[in-house]
C-alpha cells in the first residue's frame, strides 16, 4: 500500500480534480466529435503496477473448478464473470495470453453451472437474487463468444439470453428471479448489458425487448437527472450508483445523446471520486464500475476528469497483497477495480459504441 505521505498527495490531487469537473453546459454530446483516447494519456506507471498486482492476486485465488476463493460469494457466478472480464480487459483471450488459462477456467465454471432452463447460477446463486449473477455471467459469455472453440458455448449462451427475454415484465424490466413479475433498475441494467453483448456476438435479441427496457430505464429517471430504484417506489430518491448504471444501460441500448443523458451526467458530476468514498459510499465498486463506463461513453471533459480521479483513488487503496477489499469479498472488489483501471485499454467489446 502507498505511504501516508503519498496517499495525502493523492487526496490533495483529487480535491483539485473535483473542482475541475465540467458543468452540464460543458458536457459533450458524444465521443464521435473527437478521436479515441490513447492509453498512454491515462495509464500511469503506478496504475499499471496496481493492475498487474491485482490480476496476479485474482489468478492466485482461482480454484480448480474456475471459481475464485472458497468463501460463499467468491463462487457466485457474477464474481467469476467479473474476474474473467478483468483478465479480458488486460488483453488475454481464452487460451491465449498471460491469463488465457484463467479465462478458460471462468468459462468452464459458468458453463458447468448453466441449467437446462438457461439460468446461470452457482451453488450460492439463489442467496442474492439469481438474475444479478445471471446477467453478469451472460455478459461475460457473450464477450468471449467467438474467441472460444467450445461447441456448447453458443447453445448455452442462447439459452441464457432466451431466459432473459422471457423474464422481462410488462413494465420492460427485470427483478431478482427469472419470472416476469416486478422489476428494479439495478437488475434491469445487468440484463440490458448482457443483451447488448449477445447482440454484438450475433445472438438474436428482439428489438421490442430492447425498446421496452429503454422505456423502463427512462421512466426511472427523476427530475434532478438521477435515477430511482423502482418506478413504483415512494418518494423519487436519486442515487449515485443507480444513476451511473442507468446511463450505461441507455448507452448499451444505443442511446448516447439526448436530454436524459445530459441530465444524468450532470447528476453524476455532483459526486466526483474523492478519498472518503471508499469508506462511506454504498455499493462503491458497483457504482464506480458503471460510472467509469458512463464517462468513457461521454468522452471529452467528463472522461478526462473522472478517470484520473478514480484511477488514483484505487491505486492508493490497494492492499499489500494486491487485492481491494469489499464487503462482498476481496475477489469481487479486485475484479471490479481491475476492470475500472483498465478501461482505457478498450479491449472489452462491451465498451465499443
Amino acid at each position: 500500500m502507498l505511504s501516508a505521505s503519498c496517499r495525502a498527495s493523492v487526496a490533495a490531487s483529487l480535491l483539485v480534480v473535483a473542482g475541475m469537473f465540467p458543468s452540464a453546459a460543458e458536457t459533450p454530446r458524444g465521443r464521435a466529435e473527437e478521436p479515441l483516447f490513447s492509453q498512454a494519456q491515462f495509464m500511469t506507471t503506478e496504475a499499471t503496477a496496481a493492475i498487474d498486482r491485482g490480476l496476479a492476486y485474482l489468478a492466485g485465488q482461482q480454484t480448480a473448478d474456475g471459481s475464485f476463493g472458497t468463501s460463499g460469494n467468491a463462487r457466485n457466478v457474477a464474481v467469476v464473470a467479473l474476474g474473467g472480464m478483468a483478465f479480458l480487459a488486460a488483453g488475454s483471450t481464452p487460451g491465449r495470453g498471460p491469463y488465457g488459462k484463467n479465462i478458460d477456467g471462468c468459462i468452464d465454471y459458468l458453463l458447468a453451472n448453466t441449467a437446462r432452463t438457461g439460468l446461470i447460477a452457482g451453488p450460492d446463486g439463489a442467496t442474492r437474487g439469481p438474475m444479478y449473477g445471471h446477467g453478469f455471467a451472460a455478459l461475460f459469455l457473450a464477450e468471449v463468444h467467438g474467441m472460444s472453440e467450445r461447441p456448447q458455448l453458443r447453445d448455452k449462451l442462447g439459452s441464457a439470453v432466451d431466459l432473459i427475454i422471457s423474464a422481462q415484465n410488462r413494465q420492460g424490466g427485470w427483478r431478482y428471479t427469472p419470472q416476469p413479475r416486478d422489476a428494479d433498475l439495478s437488475v434491469t441494467v445487468c440484463q440490458v448489458m448482457a443483451l447488448r453483448a449477445a447482440r454484438n456476438a450475433g445472438v438474436a435479441v428482439p428489438r421490442e425487448t430492447i425498446d421496452r427496457s429503454v422505456d423502463y430505464v427512462r421512466r426511472c429517471q427523476n427530475e434532478d437527472g438521477g435515477f430511482r430504484y423502482m418506478i413504483a417506489e415512494g418518494p423519487p430518491v436519486s442515487g449515485f450508483a443507480r444513476t451511473a448504471a442507468g446511463l450505461v444501460a441507455l448507452n448499451n441500448a444505443g442511446v448516447y445523446e439526448g436530454g436524459e443523458i445530459e441530465r444524468g451526467l450532470a447528476y453524476l458530476m455532483r459526486f466526483p471520486p474523492q478519498r472518503q468514498d471508499f469508506e462511506s459510499q454504498a455499493y462503491y465498486f458497483y457504482g464506480q464500475y458503471y460510472a467509469v463506463q458512463a464517462m468513457w461513453h461521454a468522452g471529452g471533459a467528463p472522461w478526462r476528469a473522472w478517470y484520473p480521479a478514480i484511477r488514483d483513488q484505487l491505486v492508493a487503496r490497494q492492499s499489500e497483497d494486491g487485492s481491494w477489499l469489499d464487503a462482498v469479498g476481496k475477489e469481487y472488489g479486485t475484479a471490479m477495480a481491475c476492470i475500472i483501471l483498465q478501461t482505457p485499454n478498450n479491449y472489452l467489446p462491451i465498451l465499443q459504441r
